[in-house]
C-alpha cells in the first residue's frame, strides 16, 4: 500500500508521538545542528571568498595581468610587439612601462621605493591608478617638468602634499670629478592616489615614461608592457598562450606568479577553516547518532513485529537510514537556504549590526578592508552540502545494522 516502505516507516519515525517526543526532540535538534553547520560554513566561506576577491581587485589595481620583458630590461620597438600581443582574443588593453627601484627623500625623511615609468594616455588601460587619485589629475604628468604620483602613505612618511619637492635616489651611479654618485634628480608632487593596499600606497612612485628614459639612460627603449586580460582567473592560460607565440627572448610572467605566495596562503586558510567547521558538522553528526541508536532501543518490539511480519533485516537497516538520511537532508537543505541567504546578505546585515551597537568591527584604521566582503561559490555550496549529506549518512550505518541485528524472540520476551 506504501511504496517505498522504507520511506514511509522512515518518515513516521521521526514524527513525535506521545510516548517517544524526546527522541523526536533530539531529532529536531539534530536538524537544527546540521543547519547550524552548513549555514556557518557556508558564510565564511563566502566572506573569506569575498576577501580574496577584494584583495585581489585592490592588487591588480596597479599590478598588472599580464607582465612581458626583455631579456636585458630593455625592450626596444615596443610597439610592434604589442601589435602581436593584440591578437590574443583575451586582451583588452596594454601599455608600456619603465620600472626602477630607488629611495624618495623630503628633508629629513626617506621612503624606499619603487619607480613606476608610464605613458599617460595608455595607463588607464591597464591600472586604477586614475581613478584612485586623491588629489592631482594624471594628465598633469607631462614630460620634461617632472611630476610624479605617489601613494597616500608615502605621502604620509615623507611629510609631502601636492606641489611640495622630493628626491629620488637611484641605485644607477653617475661618475663624477668627485667620484662615483648615486643619481639624484628632483621631483614634483603633482598627485597622491589611494589604491587601497599597502604595497602601493607605501611605496609606489609613478612619472612620465619620458622622464624615466632619461633618468635611466634608457633612450627609447622600456623596462616591457602590461596587458590586461577580460578575466583575472585566466591569466595563466593567455600568459602560456603568448609564450608560445612570441620569440623566445621575450619573458612572460603573469600575476598569479608574482603573488603566487599571498593566493596560496589565503587558499591553504580557506581549507583549513573549511576542515575546522567541519568539526560542528561532525557535532551534528554526532546528535544524529545518538538519536538513532535511542529510537532503535524504542523501537525494538516495532522491529520484532517487522521481522515476524517478513521484513528482512535490509529492509529493517534501510528504514533506519533512511531516517537519518531525512534528518540530514532537512538540515543540510534548511542550512543551505540560510546560509545562502545570510551571505548574500553579510554587507547589509553587519552595517545593521554595527549602527545599532554603535561599534566597528573592522576599524579603518587597523585593517586593509573595514567592510566585510562576501561572495557565495556554487562549489563551495555544493562541498559543504555534500559534507553534511555523507556525515549524516555515516551516522546513521552504526543504528541501522544494529536495528538489523535485532532479533524477534529476545525483543518481544518482556512485551
Amino acid at each position: 500500500m506504501y511504496r517505498p516502505l522504507e520511506l514511509f516507516i522512515g518518515l513516521r519515525y521521526t514524527r513525535a508521538k506521545r510516548r517517544n517526543q524526546f527522541i523526536s526532540l533530539f531529532s529536531l535538534v539534530s536538524v537544527l545542528g546540521i543547519a547550524l553547520g552548513v549555514l556557518v560554513m557556508i558564510t565564511v566561506l563566502s566572506v573569506m571568498n569575498g576577501f580574496q576577491k577584494e584583495v585581489r581587485e585592490r592588487l591588480l589595481g596597479a599590478a598588472s595581468h599580464i607582465t612581458v620583458k626583455a631579456e636585458n630590461n630593455r625592450l626596444k620597438d615596443w610597439q610592434s610587439l604589442a601589435e602581436q600581443v593584440r591578437q590574443q582574443p583575451r586582451v583588452v588593453g596594454m601599455a608600456p612601462f619603465i620600472r626602477t627601484e630607488g629611495m624618495v627623500t623630503s628633508g629629513q625623511y626617506v621612503n624606499a621605493s619603487y619607480i613606476r615609468g608610464i605613458l599617460p594616455s595608455q595607463e588607464p588601460e591597464v591600472s586604477e591608478i586614475a581613478n584612485s587619485l586623491i588629489v592631482g589629475d594624471m594628465e598633469s604628468l607631462r614630460p620634461g617638468e617632472f611630476g610624479i604620483l605617489i601613494g597616500k602613505y608615502m605621502a604620509r612618511t615623507l611629510g609631502v602634499f601636492i606641489g611640495d619637492k622630493v628626491t629620488l635616489v637611484t641605485p644607477q651611479a653617475s661618475v663624477t670629478p668627485a667620484g662615483i654618485l648615486p643619481r639624484l634628480k628632483r621631483f614634483t608632487v603633482i598627485g597622491i592616489f589611494e589604491l587601497g593596499h599597502n604595497q602601493y600606497d607605501s611605496s609606489l612612485g609613478v612619472i612620465h615614461i619620458k622622464d624615466a628614459a632619461r633618468l635611466m639612460r634608457m633612450q627609447d627603449n622600456v623596462s616591457g608592457i602590461r596587458i590586461k586580460i577580460d578575466d583575472v582567473l585566466k591569466a595563466q592560460f593567455v600568459s602560456q598562450k603568448l609564450r608560445e607565440s612570441l620569440d623566445k627572448r621575450y619573458i612572460v610572467t603573469d600575476w598569479t606568479e608574482l603573488h603566487a605566495n599571498f593566493f596560496r596562503a589565503v587558499q591553504i586558510e580557506k581549507r583549513m577553516m573549511f576542515i575546522i567547521l567541519t568539526l560542528i558538522i561532525a557535532i551534528a553528526a554526532f546528535n544524529i547518532f545518538s538519536t538513532m541508536v535511542m529510537a532503535v532501543t524504542e523501537k525494538q518490539s516495532d522491529i520484532a513485529i517487522m521481522r515476524t511480519l517478513g521484513a528482512s533485516p535490509g529492509l529493517i537497516m534501510k528504514i533506519f537510514i533512511m531516517q537519518g538520511t531525512i534528518i540530514g537532508i532537512f538540515g543540510a537543505t534548511l542550512g543551505v537556504v540560510g546560509g545562502v541567504a545570510l551571505a548574500s546578505n553579510v554587507e547589509t546585515i553587519v552595517p545593521a549590526i554595527e549602527s545599532a551597537f554603535g561599534m566597528k568591527f573592522l576599524s579603518p584604521d587597523v585593517y586593509l578592508i573595514s567592510d566585510l566582503p562576501s561572495e557565495v561559490q556554487l562549489l563551495d555550496v555544493i562541498y559543504v552540502a555534500s559534507a553534511a549529506f555523507g556525515a549524516t549518512l555515516i551516522a546513521t550505518i552504526y543504528p541501522a545494522r544494529r536495528a538489523a541485528r535485532t532479533q524477534p524472540a529476545e525483543a518481544l520476551r518482556y512485551e
